[in-house]
């Protein structure tokens, strides 16, 4: 059983995309997660060339080792990078797992105990930007292609900053701006000619989320105006790195 946190029906999805706006718009994207949950995994791999595997091993190798750490994974998703994060906290360490999507977390929470981790990984049902956990509680929070999704986005990381401790570190790994422009170019058809026709085959679902998931991602802010938003939050410390040329980065900010 997954329990819930947090009943809200809104939503942690944006409001960045105009033809998206809106609560109806944030339960369509959440029926969309709820159909493609079972085949997301394998769309991630095909749709990556593999490499968000690599992405989410470095976003959490940006996590200071601990003994007794306790971290929180929003947008958890199916598991991948709370997995990972496990390994940061210590022997006696503890993550907490958290999504709103119920389908999503489901297969996460399944991957979790075929690993043997249930005990040290705890997957609940809650909101980014209402935390139900109290001030100064982690030592460290990741977001793996989760801020995206995220209506209010000030609001979530003033969230992610109460939650941690002082000295506590923030890394949110997210899709970005590539460097150049030629790849940006290559890019944005791949995006929106390619990514949609094979993640819809792939995932037998055609509910518009992989022509859903590239408008998100061009209206999303880019590394430097996504500093400046954490900047504003409270954190004060925050710098990033550009992975595949910018098309993913991995932003860290201290508390």
């Amino acid at each position: 059983m997954i329990p819930s946190i947090d009943h809200a029906a809104g939503a942690s999805t944006g409001k960045a995309v105009s033809q998206w706006s809106g609560a109806p718009r944030e339960q369509a994207v959440q029926r969309m997660f709820t159909a493609i949950a079972t085949r997301y995994d394998l769309n991630n791999s095909l749709l990556s060339f593999g490499l968000h595997h690599r992405w989410k091993t470095t976003a959490a190798s940006r996590i200071p080792m601990h003994t007794h750490g306790r971290a929180l994974d929003l947008g958890a998703g199916t598991g991948d990078l709370a997995l990972l994060l496990d390994g940061r906290m210590g022997p006696y360490g503890r993550v907490m797992a958290m999504d709103l999507n119920f389908a999503m977390l489901r297969v996460g929470a399944a991957k979790i105990d075929r690993h043997g981790l249930a005990a040290r990984i705890a997957c609940f049902r809650g909101n980014a930007e209402r935390i139900a956990f109290l001030d100064d509680t982690f030592d460290a929070v990741t977001t793996g292609f989760c801020i995206r999704n995220v209506g209010d986005r000030p609001q979530a990381f003033r969230e992610i900053h109460r939650v941690l401790k002082p000295s506590g570190r923030f890394v949110c790994l997210e899709f970005s701006r590539p460097v150049s422009a030629w790849l940006r170019r290559v890019y944005d058809w791949y995006s929106f000619h390619l990514l949609p026709t094979i993640g819809t085959w792939v995932a037998r679902d055609h509910t518009d989320v992989y022509r859903y998931l590239p408008e998100s991602i061009r209206t999303f802010p880019d590394q430097e105006h996504l500093a400046a938003l954490l900047r504003e939050a409270g954190f004060s410390r925050v710098d990033y790195q550009n992975l595949s040329g910018g098309i993913v980065a991995i932003h860290v900010a201290v508390k």
